[in-house]
């Protein structure tokens, strides 16, 4: 497939605002999961959260003021990061406003603003408060929306839902948009927010852990939920562009269990060959996965096998959700850019949180930071119904 350079990207989790800050946390193995402090609790609030600090208290523009809510204030902090808005800008000024897309993923959307507004719903009649604005703040469309306003741009926008892939989905349809001539230029990502529908769900599933998540931990007993956003700016590559690009996708749906992964990990391994094919790759000339690495019991061990079954016990393969939790839409994004950092700076960063790597794993799961010069990169991201995203990043030129 035709290559697409990744020419900006930016991202803010609980690690920190940008790329900078990532990559300093990852090299001093320094995590950002707190005890969960999240307001309105309840009873069963449990575990460790990561937070994007300053959200709370960060204004949107006045003009967008109608987009107020956590999730589309966590993708404004994003935006005005590393010079994002600024290179889409100029982006923009290059290809037209009409010709650049906006292809974005998350799990909640503004979830949050609809439980505040039930909260403070009529004690009488129940109706919600008259200025909760569903359109522009819970509405899954609402973070494309807010986004295209945000960075001037009138091309096709969209917003992919499908759970804990949607954000690595969404460089699928922008690979898509720009091949068949619809875009020359994708601003791709996502966005989820903490809120109460997530961390009481996945509370009620048994899933939270109560100490910060282990990835591929022996001991591993569960996720800790995060929250962040991220974008990148996707156009076609120019030969002998040292940048980070898109390589290669596999997009698989096995459509096994509503919550559990395929026993044998069929779709994820049909991703992952999916995107080396596409890549025009073997299985050798990748060096590092970063792993979907959730910290379950059984997201981890399926997850081992089908990379142990598609590449074998060589390649190192890492998470890095111990550093900013499982930011569930969000995810793919995440791990995206963390895995251009790597690529950029020669880093393969080892689980954090972890005492003792399963002995049952036959995968290469490092423990550890390790520097290495390394060219392409896997990442993956699996979510709920069986969906299946996995992305090959890498130098094109």
């Amino acid at each position: 497939m035709q290559p697409l350079t990744l020419t900006a990207s930016t991202l803010v989790t609980a690690v920190g605002h940008g790329g900078a800050a990532t990559l300093a946390a990852l090299h001093g193995r320094r995590g950002g999961l707190i005890p969960c402090d999240f307001e309105h609790g309840g009873n069963d609030q449990r575990g460790h959260i990561g937070r994007v600090a300053g959200i709370e208290h960060h204004a949107l523009p006045t003009v967008l003021a109608r987009f107020d809510c956590r999730n589309n204030r966590l993708a404004d902090l994003a935006l005005a990061t590393d010079g994002f808005a600024e290179a889409v800008a100029r982006a923009r000024k290059k290809h037209g406003a009409e010709r650049i897309g906006v292809v974005l993923g998350t799990s909640t959307s503004g979830v949050l603003s609809c439980e505040n507004a039930y909260r403070e719903r009529h004690p009488d009649s129940g109706a919600l408060p008259r200025n909760f604005d569903f359109l522009h703040t819970h509405d899954m469309f609402s973070l494309a929306d807010f986004v295209a306003a945000r960075l001037g741009l009138c091309g096709p926008a969209m917003v992919i839902s499908s759970a804990c892939a949607s954000s690595a989905l969404s460089f699928v349809d922008a690979y898509r948009l720009i091949v068949c001539g619809v875009c020359d230029a994708v601003v791709a990502g996502g966005a989820d927010s903490l809120c109460q529908m997530t961390l009481h769900g996945f509370s009620a599933l048994d899933l939270i852990s109560e100490l910060p998540c282990r990835p591929c931990d022996i001991s591993r007993d569960g996720i800790s939920i995060g929250e962040g956003a991220g974008f990148v700016l996707l156009e076609r590559a120019e030969p002998g562009d040292e940048r980070p690009a898109l390589l290669g996708y596999g997009a698989t749906s096995d459509g096994h269990h509503m919550s559990a992964p395929h026993p044998e990990g069929a779709g994820a391994i049909a991703a992952m060959r999916q995107a080396l094919a596409r890549a025009g790759l073997r299985p050798d000339a990748i060096d590092y996965i970063n792993l979907h690495g959730t910290g379950t019991p059984a997201n981890d061990a399926i997850e081992d096998l089908a990379v142990f079954e598609t590449f074998g016990g060589a390649v190192p393969c890492s998470s890095t959700k111990g550093w900013t939790g499982h930011t569930l839409g969000a995810a793919g994004i995440m791990d995206a850019i963390v895995s251009t950092l790597c690529i950029e700076h020669g880093l393969l960063p080892g689980c954090l949180n972890v005492t003792r790597i399963d002995p049952a794993f036959r995968g290469n799961v490092l423990g550890e930071n390790t520097d290495r010069k390394i060219r392409n990169v896997v990442s993956n991201s699996f979510g709920f119904g069986g969906v299946n995203c996995s992305l090959v990043l890498g130098i094109s030129g």
